[in-house]
């Protein structure tokens, strides 16, 4: 039971797209990750996932629009609900998420930037 500073755990790691663990509430996790570029359309068929913008600009892109998601704000994406975030110009997003610990990173997807494991830091 000590304080956890996001700003210096997003300092232990570089690369994007590789969600880090920084907590476990009950049978969630509290997930760090830097994100650039598109990733891929996917979906979790029995978990929500709640995205935090810490730094930067999130594009969550749905098959019917794209939520402009900016620094301070929150969304998020119900079960079932294929989805696609995204960075626009270049710039790096920082992202707390919260989800259930039985959430695979792409889903049902298998793609290249798929990961399988999060490291705790």
């Amino acid at each position: 039971m000590k304080a956890i500073n996001i700003k210096e755990k997003h300092k232990l790691f570089t690369k994007q797209w590789h969600p880090h663990r920084i907590a476990t509430v009950d049978n969630m996790q509290v997930i760090l990750a830097k994100i650039k570029g598109e990733f891929v359309w996917h979906s979790h068929d029995d978990e929500d996932e709640l995205f935090q913008v810490l730094k930067g600009t999130l594009y969550m892109q749905f098959r019917d629009r794209t939520e402009i998601v900016k620094e301070g704000e929150i969304i998020v994406v119900p079960k079932g609900v294929e989805h696609n975030p995204s960075t626009k110009n270049d710039e790096e997003v920082h992202l707390l998420l919260f989800e259930k610990l039985s959430t695979a990173h792409t889903g049902n997807v298998k793609a290249e930037r798929t990961q399988t494991e999060y490291p705790d830091i």
